[in-house]
């Protein structure tokens, strides 16, 4: 079994109910992570996998709540102690300082997130990555040969879900997560290629309105 096989069987186990003691026991004695994990689309369908997975797991089955559930690490991974800020902003975002916008690396980044870290920032991870809120994007099975088509659906489908285009008054109205990471889209040009792009609108001349995100809790979210 691969490593990317068995974070989709630990999410398989968090979806189904399931008991995830020996999925996580063999996650923490995986013998070499950056062996494993060579290429950018296998880490980004493992750490989005775990992501997930490690969250439900925080809330449902040990009640930890914010900040906490972002800041410690709770989980294990080859021996390494690790924190979902650290999968979400270290490695996935390639260690970017989680309060810039998407602007500033993290200068203080440890050595091991660095090695692990993904070579390029895919934006796309933000409409895969659910962090239990109702405005969140649902949670879907995420591996390395389907990469690219999973996460073009994910991102479609949360776009067209999330997005409002208003021709009368030339305005947009799309997701606040375009706002917290516009480094990560580009900057606001960027979002609005992005948007044009995906949702085939014209939309020159148009305002982008940032919507108010619902941090009303749903769990299970399962696509």
């Amino acid at each position: 079994m691969t490593l990317n096989e068995l974070s989709e069987k630990l999410l398989l186990a968090v979806k189904i109910q399931e008991p995830t003691t020996d999925f996580l026991a063999q996650l923490a004695a995986w013998p070499n992570l950056e062996k494993s994990l060579s290429t950018d689309l296998e880490k980004k369908a493992f750490w989005i996998n775990c992501y997930n997975a490690f969250f439900q797991i925080l809330r449902k089955e040990k009640n930890i709540e914010k900040p906490t559930i972002y800041r410690d690490q709770f989980f294990s991974i080859a021996g390494q102690k690790i924190s979902l800020d650290e999968i979400e902003h270290g490695i996935l975002r390639r260690y970017r300082y989680k309060f810039s916008l998407g602007y500033l690396p993290n200068l203080l980044a440890p050595k091991w997130i660095k090695n692990l870290a993904v070579d390029e920032i895919d934006y796309r991870i933000h409409f895969a990555l659910n962090c239990g809120a109702k405005s969140c994007p649902p949670i879907a099975f995420y591996s390395p040969d389907r990469l690219e088509a999973q996460l073009e659906m994910a991102t479609l489908s949360f776009l067209e879900g999330e997005t409002t285009i208003f021709p009368e008054k030339k305005e947009i109205h799309s997701s606040r997560l375009f706002q917290w990471f516009i480094g990560d889209f580009g900057g606001k040009s960027g979002v609005m290629n992005i948007l044009q792009e995906r949702l085939k609108t014209n939309l020159r001349g148009f305002k982008l309105v940032y919507t108010e995100y619902s941090w009303a809790e749903e769990l299970d979210n399962f696509s």
